[in-house]
């Protein structure tokens, strides 16, 4: 299957980075390489560093990127270390863009989508991880199921989902994503297709940020990314759904505040000093025309910092 990703908010998260023609960028989920190659367009003497735990994108990029660009291929959460190991102590700017590629979603095989019935039930961005969406369907209890598919999933329904699930797997496991889409269907009420299209949509947004702990230390990850940048240096990341946007937003203002101390405190007791701003009090989105060409990027949500 050929590796296709139309790289969301493309023009406005580049411009976001003020790419410096000898600067030292970080690409950190390198994709499809759309991104990656836009920075090395503006690099001139510079370095670009594009990182992707997904082995398939990295065979993109070797052929699609030209230019100074070390492909590392790791979880970008290991930022320091990466950087460490280049022996990179300070860049001019981060991207970091926490989507699933379409290939991933479109390639039956990973098992990604809600639209293949035949496809394993997957989801795992690095084929070399343990724990799969079949495990977690399979062996978390009702209570974890209805947890996990109500926190991450934001659904609704979550309870008769997890019951349902618990019900079915003891007459047989759930192995494809055509299965788990039927159990689903039987536990959601039909009119409520319209809150937000498909009825499978939330709980597979669920087990995807399960199984990849895809929410498990982004701030950590944003302060190392701070840490990393050189005074006036840029950090740009896309999100694709409220739990991350919250985590970045949350971040980004702690990031700019002086004092984050509670408000009811008498005096500042944190010693918490400003490390920049943020310049997105209110996220960039895609335009009109993005989203009609691309559907998928019309989640999407950027937000920028800058380091003083």
């Amino acid at each position: 299957m050929i590796y296709e990703h139309k790289s969301v908010l493309l023009e406005e998260s580049v411009d976001a980075l003020d790419v410096k023609q000898d600067g030292i960028y970080v690409d950190c989920t390198a994709g499809g390489g759309g991104h990656s190659e836009r920075i090395l367009d503006k690099l001139s003497g510079g370095m670009l560093v594009a990182i992707d735990k997904d082995e398939d994108a990295l065979a993109v990029c070797r052929e699609r990127l030209k230019g100074n660009v070390k492909l590392v291929h790791s979880d970008f959460k290991r930022l320091s270390e990466i950087l460490d190991e280049l022996n990179i102590d300070k860049v001019d700017g981060i991207l970091a863009d926490l989507g699933v590629s379409s290939y991933q979603i479109d390639n039956p095989e990973r098992g990604f989508s809600y639209m293949a019935s035949d496809a394993p039930l997957d989801m795992r961005m690095d084929a070399s991880q343990e724990i799969s969406a079949k495990d977690i369907v399979n062996t978390y209890s009702e209570a974890e199921l209805n947890k996990l598919i109500r926190e991450y999933g934001e659904e609704k329904f979550a309870k008769s989902i997890a019951r349902n699930i618990v019900a079915e797997r003891q007459k047989k496991p759930i192995t494809t994503c055509g299965q788990l889409v039927e159990i689903i269907e039987e536990s959601v009420p039909h009119c409520s297709g319209k809150r937000g299209g498909h009825p499978a949509k939330r709980t597979f947004q669920a087990l995807r940020i399960e199984v990849n702990k895809e929410l498990d230390g982004i701030d950590v990850f944003l302060k190392d990314a701070v840490n990393r940048l050189n005074r006036n240096g840029r950090l740009a990341v896309i999100s694709f759904h409220s739990l991350e946007d919250r985590i970045v937003k949350q971040c980004f203002a702690d990031f700019s505040a002086d004092c984050i101390c509670p408000p009811y405190f008498p005096k500042c007791v944190c010693n918490h000093r400003s490390l920049g701003t943020s310049l997105t009090k209110k996220p960039i989105e895609p335009s009109a025309l993005e989203v009609q060409e691309n559907p998928r990027s019309q989640s999407a949500k950027l937000r920028v910092f800058v380091k003083k």
